[in-house]
């Protein structure tokens, strides 16, 4: 496996994030690092406080859209940026964990604002050796 857990792709008005892993829960964790870093620097953001999340869906697509979803609902609701993830997988269910701390305009200086997880370029498999990658466009 590479040793970029994540990267950022072009797209034409928004951010394309993609998650690496050796498994779909740590592609999951990546996605989720990326999204973060469209918004801030990672290194800025202390993992201070940790809020649980649970999502299902019917397919791995749809269960990534609505995981990142639920992490911009949480990051928009409690005003908060997140650098850690922990996600387990099994049957269609997501159970997570993401820890960061209340946003700091003078320590983070967010660059944009992301408003959610698009199906654009949604896509959730395993390559050829085994490394898992999770990815779409977020709207920012």
């Amino acid at each position: 496996m590479s040793d970029n857990r994540w990267e950022h792709f072009p797209h034409d008005a928004d951010v394309g994030i993609r998650g690496f892993g050796r498994s779909r829960a740590e592609a999951f964790e990546h996605a989720a690092l990326a999204m973060t870093a469209a918004v801030t620097d990672l290194e800025s953001v202390d993992p201070r406080e940790a809020i649980e999340i649970h999502c299902a869906a019917p397919d791995d697509e749809l269960l990534l859209a609505d995981w990142l979803n639920a992490l911009v609902y949480e990051m928009g609701t409690r005003r908060m940026l997140f650098s850690r993830f922990e996600v387990h997988i099994h049957e269609g269910r997501l159970e997570g964990r993401a820890w960061g701390e209340r946003v700091d305009i003078e320590k983070h200086r967010p660059i944009v604002e992301v408003k959610g997880a698009t199906y654009t370029s949604l896509r959730v498999g395993e390559e050829p050796g085994g490394t898992w990658i999770a990815q779409c466009v977020i709207d920012v």
